[in-house]
């Protein structure tokens, strides 16, 4: 007889009368790891809020079963007791205490309200070592890397005794080999009887760590596949309803004269102004063609595309930029939008989005003197122009009125897409376009970039995840320690060419 730790059976949540969960049934088998796949907007995450509690028990209807027992949680605090533990996509780290801070936060180490430090450090110096991090546990969350936060968050599960841990797109934000380090653990965490469910969009490591896998549609279970069947493409199947030739729309590119160039770029760190961050960098770009830049976590890549969308990044910069061959001035962010770059960065929650703003307001936001007259906006028009952007971009949600906060990640991208493309850009940046991406809306962002590049529009993308760089762009440079370190045409790329680019040393560079 198979052992459960968890049983949902029959779960329907609802926001403001949308189904977001209907009738979804799940079973997770003891020790093993879960996979949970969907699109953006299937119901992955609201169904792992309702088991954590966030949603509270009385704001869904169904039963939820944790070691045979029926758990009607009314707060995070009430699963954590039970050793059910979340990790979220946003990490819930503060960059001002410290790790060991950090990990028991809410969980102090204390005696008569008296906190015991030493108590806090050894314990977490155990911890750390158990999720395989050497480092000193009294540094700011600050001045560690993304990689080390997470594996921070998960040394705190382990503070709080988790017998289920649940990471949400737990490697969205590291590069291939902090990824593969993490799914590592997760495997080490499964001989040590832990249960793990997993939500991600990187089909490839779900395949690859997987024992089950859940398939959820439109908040409805579809089917729920054993280790022997799981494969990219049946999962893929399940997601979306059909079969799904090629992951990337065809290219048939017409590329035209430089349309656009940076020279002899150098840029500072903001704070450490002796750092340089970019060291003379040269850039071009052609009409009609998607330019690819490739590079290790810290190469420098999203502070080059920020410093040249009007200074947004960095100090001390020189060099110069250059559109149809005219030496242009991009001094601050409305200077580049009136030269007609964009950017989309990759925090969409943090630089790209005002989450307590709705999808009308934030569609519009970059876009206000054309939807405006004599410095009044439009109502009228600001509703039609977002109406139009939400129906291109296929945006799934009730209205323009809903607040953008409330989205899947998915749809949170389709709206700074929207946001940008609104400007009518000519220079396109897209900074990790499809992180935290399903595979069917990243079909669809592909597809908006292929049309913007046959209209001759330039499109830079940055990019984390390689076969997406290879599948898309036309030209690829590598980026290493802030330099360029190669230039490579679409059929000569390969990942180990590319890899092997983007880990050359300085001397090497081009």
């Amino acid at each position: 007889m198979t052992d459960y730790i968890l049983e949902m059976n029959h779960i329907i949540k609802e926001f403001s009368g949308v189904r977001a969960l209907d009738d979804v049934n799940i079973k997770i088998e003891r020790g093993k790891i879960h996979g949970l796949c969907g699109e953006n907007g299937a119901g992955k995450s609201t169904l792992m809020n309702v088991l954590s509690g966030l949603y509270a028990y009385g704001n869904y209807s169904g039963e939820i079963l944790y070691d045979g027992e029926q758990c009607r949680f009314k707060s995070l605090r009430d699963s954590e007791k039970k050793g059910i533990v979340i990790i979220h996509q946003e990490l819930a780290l503060s960059p001002y205490l410290s790790i060991k801070e950090n990990i028991f936060l809410g969980n102090e180490q204390a005696k008569r309200g008296i906190i015991d430090w030493n108590v806090t450090e050894k314990k977490t110096d155990a911890l750390l070592k158990k999720v395989g991090l050497k480092i000193n546990p009294n540094l700011l969350v600050s001045q560690i890397g993304v990689g080390q936060q997470q594996l921070v968050e998960i040394a705190k599960a382990f503070a709080k005794s988790v017998e289920l841990l649940i990471l949400d797109e737990p490697t969205a934000a590291l590069n291939e080999e902090e990824s593969e380090n993490l799914l590592a653990l997760i495997k080490e965490f499964r001989t040590q009887g832990i249960t793990s469910i997993i939500i991600s969009h990187k089909l490839n490591e779900i395949v690859n760590v997987a024992d089950r896998i859940t398939i959820l549609r439109d908040g409805k279970t579809i089917e729920t596949l054993e280790k022997e069947e799981i494969s990219e493409e049946r999962i893929i199947r399940g997601m979306v309803g059909r079969d799904l030739a090629n992951r990337y729309p065809k290219r048939q590119p017409n590329i035209g004269e430089t349309y656009f160039e940076v020279k002899n770029w150098t840029v500072h760190h903001p704070i450490d102004t002796t750092r340089i961050v970019n060291d003379q960098i040269n850039f071009t770009m052609k009409k009609g063609e998607i330019v690819g830049i490739a590079g290790l976590m810290g190469a420098g890549r999203t502070e080059f595309a920020m410093s040249v969308f009007g200074r947004s990044y960095g100090k001390n910069i020189t060099g110069e930029v250059y559109k149809e061959g005219k030496l242009i001035s991009i001094k601050d962010v409305p200077t580049a939008i009136e030269n007609g770059l964009a950017y989309v960065s990759e925090d969409r929650k943090v630089l790209g989005l005002n989450l307590l703003m709705d999808i009308r307001e934030n569609t519009t936001i970059a876009s206000l003197k054309s939807i405006s007259h004599r410095g009044v906006i439009d109502k009228e028009k600001e509703i039609l122009a977002a109406n139009n952007y939400r129906k291109k971009m296929k945006t799934k949600t009730t209205s323009v009125f809903q607040n953008v906060g409330s989205l899947s990640g998915g749809n949170q991208q389709k709206v700074v897409l929207s946001k940008w493309l609104m400007t009518e850009p000519d220079i396109l940046f897209l900074d990790e376009p499809t992180r935290g991406i399903d595979v069917g809306a990243k079909y669809e962002i592909y597809t908006i970039i292929e049309e913007m590049a046959a209209a001759g529009k330039c499109i830079c993308i940055i990019s984390s995840e390689l076969p997406e760089i290879i599948g898309m762009c036309d030209r690829i440079y590598t980026m290493n320690e802030g330099r360029l370190t190669g230039e490579v045409l679409r059929n000569e790329a390969s990942q180990e060419k590319l890899m092997g680019l983007m880990t050359m040393e300085k001397e090497g560079a081009f």
